[in-house]
């Protein structure tokens, strides 16, 4: 029946969504406008929404990521989402609803809420102007041949599909500054190896995926480690980020899965179907081919290795000079200190602007393009990447609809409801609400910014210990749940880097997730329980890598009957 449904679904999308507007514009005639939209700016200020911090708040979130696993269409999936976001803020009004979607600032002063806000946010408008500009690199380097110098490199010295999977982890996990710069990074030097190797473009998203936020979360020198730095009052937040690193279960058991399944060629799920399909010569599975604006320029036979060396590592360098640059490096902070008080959104977008500079400035000097060649370059990537923009504006647009319903305010209220009298279960608990918030809403530094203040507080001066194994569960929920989310910005990266469809590559990452998620949640009850009893909880890590072991070979040897059967 779930089946019947989900295919009448699909192919009734358009139906489903015109209904949908219908409702809505009955509601509003129903409804009219409420009374902050017509009255002055000082009594808008004050308005608060009905629905403010209760239930309905997440319904937003439910009903767009609802949409887009069932439709399999984001686009019209997140609109509807912000629509509904807009409808209950709004109170059912017409006009209110009509200036949420496109910006709440005007009805509601300070809030920072709707699609022309979000893409007038300095952060945001940073990310996108990187965006396009690794956009533009990766084109210049199809153009200049040197993805294809690469690719035939690679052929010679990655041999196997197991290679070019634990290739593709390799450097993902050395490209830990910032998650953003990990996916298309990875994306753009490794998609040839992988194509080559018969690597599905679902798999080859959940590689970069998993080795972006997953790797950044365990790397005191990242963005990351600088956002949970900002988050934590009154105590040492390096200190306490580098002693969480081994309670970070999610984030490591992740990177332990990838490299046991590419080892013992383990697959599950529909990533199965997607492999299958990949080995045959299929690397989508679905009809559509996004991004490919992206491989459609014609490359130079005169392309050498070293054009893709020269971009990328002119990238790396600039982009860590950029962020540190912005933290006060140059002013004489500490490398540390800087990467602490740094504005990696202005970092990346500076260090991505000289990048690219010194790309084209070299390649003229070598005349491996000419000058127009590359101008036509940073239209190329452009258009690539306009999927990408679109899908990253509206999923902005969402998490702004659920602050400014109050999600945050509703979770944390819930969160601290539970702290009383379960202190061991205390971390399992906390894995599982930072895996909902950060899953509803799309972020993983929202959640830290509301669940970590709410730990410290709760631990601080009471069990030292289970503070840190709580914030290690805090920042793995936000983690998992961001890995999860079809509306997280690092998701909708790696599909981009990979060149993937979008539900394609969360459909079928969920399942690894979800399974990695499972035995962090279990290594978090043993965990907490010896953090609570004052006995060492470092013990947690090895029986959590035990366990995830013994997963991957259950899965193996599940797999491996399975083949038995269907040769008997």
């Amino acid at each position: 029946m779930n089946k019947g449904i989900t295919m009448y679904m699909r192919k009734h999308a358009n139906a489903i969504f015109f209904v949908m507007i219908f409702m809505v514009a009955a509601a509003f005639l129903v409804k009219g406008v409420p009374a902050f939209a017509a009255e002055g700016a000082a009594d808008a200020a004050e308005y608060t929404p009905k629905f403010y911090a209760t239930f309905w708040s997440i319904v937003p979130s439910i009903v767009a990521i609802s949409l887009a696993l069932i439709t399999k269409e984001v686009y019209s999936s997140l609109f509807i989402g912000i629509a509904v976001g807009a409808l209950l803020y709004s109170d059912f009004s017409f006009e209110g609803t009509v200036l949420g979607i496109f910006n709440y600032g005007v009805i509601s002063e300070g809030k920072e809420v709707g699609i022309i806000s979000v893409l007038t946010s300095p952060g945001n408008v940073g990310i996108l102007i990187f965006l396009v500009i690794l956009g533009s690199i990766v084109a210049l380097m199809n153009k200049a041949g040197g993805s294809k110098a690469f690719g035939e490199w690679a052929a010679v010295h990655i041999k196997t599909k197991v290679g070019a999977e634990l290739a593709t982890i390799f450097l993902g996990c050395l490209i830990f500054i910032d998650d953003y710069f990990n996916c298309l990074t990875v994306g753009s030097v490794m998609r040839p190896v992988t194509d080559k190797h018969k690597i599905s473009r679902a798999k080859f998203a959940y590689l970069i995926d998993a080795t972006a936020a997953p790797v950044c979360i365990i790397a005191p020198v990242s963005s990351w480690a600088a956002a949970v730095n900002g988050f934590v009052d009154g105590e040492d937040g390096l200190s306490l980020f580098v002693r969480a690193i081994p309670y970070n279960f999610y984030a490591l058991l992740t990177i332990l899965m990838m490299v046991l399944m590419a080892v013992l060629k383990v697959e599950f799920g529909s990533m199965a179907k997607h492999e299958y399909n990949a080995e045959h010569g299929d690397l989508f599975t679905t009809p559509d081919r996004p991004y490919a604006e992206a491989d459609a320029a014609t490359t130079d036979s005169k392309g050498k290795v070293i054009d893709l060396i020269i971009p990328i590592a002119s990238l790396v360098i600039c982009c860590v000079t950029g962020i540190v640059y912005t933290g006060g490096f140059f002013s004489g902070e500490s490398f540390i200190t800087a990467f602490s008080n740094s504005d990696a959104s202005l970092g990346l977008a500076l260090g991505s602007f000289f990048g690219i500079l010194i790309t084209i400035i070299i390649y003229l000097i070598r005349r491996v393009l000419s000058f127009n060649e590359c101008m036509a370059c940073l239209a190329d990537g452009f258009k690539a990447m306009v999927p990408a923009i679109l899908i990253l504006t509206f999923a902005w647009t969402l998490k702004s609809v659920t602050d400014g319903l109050g999600a945050k305010e509703f979770v944390a209220t819930s969160m601290q409801a539970v702290s009383g009298d379960l202190m061991g279960f205390l971390p399992a608990i906390i894995f599982l609400v930072g895996c909902f918030l950060a899953f509803a809403t799309g972020t993983s530094w929202g959640t830290f910014g509301i669940l970590i203040p709410i730990v410290v507080g709760v631990f601080e001066g009471v069990n030292y210990e289970l503070m840190i194994v709580s914030i290690s569960a805090c920042m793995a929920g936000a983690v998992c749940g961001d890995h999860c989310s079809p509306i997280s910005d690092t998701t909708i990266m790696a599909s981009a880097g990979a060149q993937c469809n979008h539900v394609n590559h969360v459909s079928t990452q969920l399942p690894y997730a979800m399974m990695a998620a499972s035995v962090s949640f279990v290594a978090y009850i043993i965990t907490g329980l010896l953090a609570n009893y004052h006995m060492p909880a470092i013990l947690g890590l090895p029986l959590a890598m035990a366990m995830m072991v013994g997963v991957v070979i259950f899965l193996k040897a599940k797999h491996k009957s399975a083949l038995n059967k269907v040769n008997n």
